[in-house]
């Protein structure tokens, strides 16, 4: 069975994070490994706490996954300090991963902030050029780029920029634009396509940067191409919010429903 790792912060309400990912890794046949960075005290309303786990301990779970466990690929979460991104590039490094999925993870759905602002460069000068992908949203490839992105070809543009900072693709989501469609934009060298499909109108999307991203890596993982492994993560993402439209998890941004291809009992009978 293949093994995967992410590296990413634990959220309490079970909706993003670390218990995104591991949901992601299952729902694709992938074993699921970890590593919290930070402990999050957090619920579909928002974060109140974020307590992040000193480095030490971050580098012994890394050291432990590694020495007994056959991880085909790598996606790291939010890395909130310039301190943590360094212990977990100075590691991945180490261990010569080949395939590491980036999801540069800023700001909570409900609006705060899990990266500070001292450890921007530090992503983009330890981890992002170590990347086989990134996986940015508009938001964070506006505030890695210092620029609006306001269509898709701004998008364009933006993606062949953030090329630069040194990952094998980068895929720019664009989900936070005003339109009827969520496109998303892959580039590489000798590549550039589009993958889209049609929004949904539901407020229970919490944890769909995570899965999205965990998802790739859990296909990435298992063989699949760079754009197989995108666009069977595409689909995967528009099934589980559309089936979690109505899920009635939490008064917030509610989670999703990762284990949508699977039947469910709402009760015992």
């Amino acid at each position: 069975m293949r093994q995967a790792l992410t590296i990413a912060g634990s959220d309490s309400g079970g909706g993003a994070g670390i218990q995104a990912d591991l949901k992601s890794f299952a729902a694709a046949g992938v074993y699921g490994t970890s590593v919290i960075t930070s402990v999050t005290s957090q619920n579909t309303q928002g974060v109140t706490d974020i307590f992040n786990l000193p480095l030490d301990s971050i580098e012994s779970q890394i050291d432990a996954i590694f020495a007994d466990f056959d991880i085909s690929c790598v996606k790291t979460g939010m890395l909130s300090t310039a301190e943590i991104i360094q212990a977990v590039s100075d590691r991945l490094q180490n261990y010569n991963v080949k395939k590491l999925v980036v999801d540069p993870v800023m700001v909570a759905k409900g609006g705060s902030r899990l990266l500070e602002k001292n450890a921007v460069n530090t992503l983009v000068e330890s981890l992002i050029p170590q990347a086989y992908i990134i996986t940015p949203n508009i938001e964070e490839g506006e505030f890695l780029l210092n620029c609006k992105i306001n269509n898709e070809e701004d998008m364009r543009k933006a993606a062949k920029e953030l090329m630069r900072m040194g990952s094998e693709f980068v895929l720019l989501k664009g989900g936070h634009l005003r339109s009827r469609y969520a496109k998303d934009i892959l580039v590489g060298t000798n590549v550039e396509l589009s993958f889209s499909a049609e929004k949904i109108g539901s407020k229970n999307t919490h944890g769909t940067g995570c899965t999205y991203a965990s998802s790739i890596a859990a296909y990435l993982a298992k063989g699949f191409d760079i754009e197989k492994a995108v666009q069977t993560a595409k689909n995967y993402i528009y099934e589980v919010i559309n089936s979690s439209r109505n899920l009635g998890i939490g008064s917030g941004h509610g989670p999703l429903n990762h284990f949508c291809y699977t039947r469910s009992f709402d009760s015992a009978d």
